[in-house]
């Protein structure tokens, strides 16, 4: 028999704000967080806009001395961690350590590192290259610094399924606690990768949003005048734990974790499969999982990257899975707003779809003025949409093909 899995703390490091009631009030007032790119000179680039983090306090959680040893995507990741571990009210100096474990994705790791140690190389010589420039890059760096910081010796991993990796993360740590090997996860997604690189990389692919002139409205998902997705950067952190451990202490109850589903499209690297067809496969497994009917699902929090191609698979992906019951799903991306964090986007969304449960609102889609007659569903556009919310589907697609689904249900 496996053990229910609920959640008991969310962190958010965003464009939109890193405090989760503020983040979250930002979200219902349809705000963006999208604008002008301020941390390097990108005057050349074909691009020059994203999601930015701006509001962040590392001083919060990190000392300077600390902060420093490590790359900005384990920065975001480490202080959305302590944001969701202080709201858990977890003392992980009670209870045995390996019980409590860390499980975080991200879609690339330390790029910002890679690029400036790079330099140093090619323009100070080997010898002066950082002695922390490994550990400071690598993908599990997250995993592992949540993990020394918090003294928690139990299952720990790391994930990297590209723009899939949070809800991957989040997925996997469900599972350990399912199936008794771990009582508490700390998991999710964190990345930074708006660098030169990784910025011009993206758009020598083609794949971003080119509306230098109206960066805030660029981002729109399910419009026919969508150009390619915007940028963005960030960590979504949360805490899951088994229902009575969780209940014996006390603990907050936001939502529980009811099912997963991971498929490949097995057709593209960059490209999804125009059917949706893997999509759907995963969205079906994770209905199934949590034990619902297909017609229980209220609310999709979509992946909705704003691209040409991603948007109709998605929507054809959606129709299916629940068939007639599509016309009746309210669907909604919140990337309309956040721009898109790539390997942390499953984590800040999965934040999202938690705290749509918790207040009975499901977020809006912004910029969505020219619906595309290929994506035909109830986007929920403009403004949020008050309603009984008691079971969602939380979708997440990356390059590779790579397909996670969570379905989560209202605080038992």
């Amino acid at each position: 028999m496996t053990r229910r899995v609920v959640v008991t703390g969310l962190g958010a490091v965003t464009a939109l704000g890193c405090e989760v009631s503020e983040f979250w009030d930002r979200i219902c007032a349809g705000k963006s967080g999208v604008g002008p790119l301020q941390r390097f000179d990108c005057s050349d680039f074909k691009v020059r806009f994203g999601g930015e983090v701006k509001e962040l306090d590392l001083a919060e959680v990190l000392p300077e001395r600390e902060s420093r040893k490590l790359d900005r995507f384990v920065q975001f990741a480490v202080c959305g961690a302590h944001k969701a571990i202080v709201q858990s009210g977890l003392d992980f100096s009670q209870g045995d350590p390996f019980r409590y474990g860390v499980l975080v994705g991200s879609g690339i790791g330390g790029l910002g590192e890679i690029e400036d140690q790079h330099a140093v190389l090619f323009d100070r010589g080997p010898n002066r290259v950082s002695p922390f420039m490994i550990p400071k890059l690598m993908v599990n760096a997250a995993s592992g610094n949540i993990s020394v910081h918090w003294g928690l010796r139990g299952p720990n991993s790391a994930v990297a399924t590209a723009c899939a990796s949070g809800s991957n993360a989040i997925g996997d740590a469900f599972r350990l606690i399912q199936f008794d090997k771990a009582d508490v996860m700390v998991t999710g997604g964190s990345e930074a990768a708006i660098t030169p690189m990784g910025l011009s990389g993206f758009a020598r692919m083609s794949a971003l949003s080119t509306r230098n002139d109206d960066p805030q409205r660029a981002s729109r998902p399910w419009d026919k005048d969508r150009d390619g997705f915007v940028i963005a950067e960030g960590a979504g952190i949360v805490v899951l734990e088994e229902l009575e451990h969780a209940s014996r202490r006390g603990a907050p109850i936001l939502a529980e974790v009811l099912g997963y589903g991971m498929s490949a499209d097995g057709n593209h690297m960059t490209a999804p499969d125009p059917e949706g067809r893997g999509a759907a496969y995963a969205m079906m497994l994770a209905v199934k999982d949590s034990g619902k009917n297909f017609t229980d699902v209220d609310y999709i929090n979509a992946h909705g990257t704003s691209t040409p191609l991603g948007d109709v698979a998605e929507t054809n992906a959606i129709k299916t899975v629940f068939g007639s019951h599509s016309k009746a799903l309210s669907v909604s991306s919140t990337k309309s707003q956040l721009g898109h964090l790539l390997g942390a986007s499953g984590g800040v969304e999965f934040v999202i779809s938690v705290l749509a449960l918790q207040h009975q609102v499901a977020p809006p889609t912004i910029n969505l003025d020219n619906p595309d007659p290929q994506c035909d569903l109830e986007y929920i556009p403009h403004e949020p949409r008050p309603m009984k919310l008691n079971t969602l589907l939380k979708n997440s697609f990356g390059f590779g093909g790579h397909n996670a689904c969570l379905v989560l249900g209202r605080a038992p």
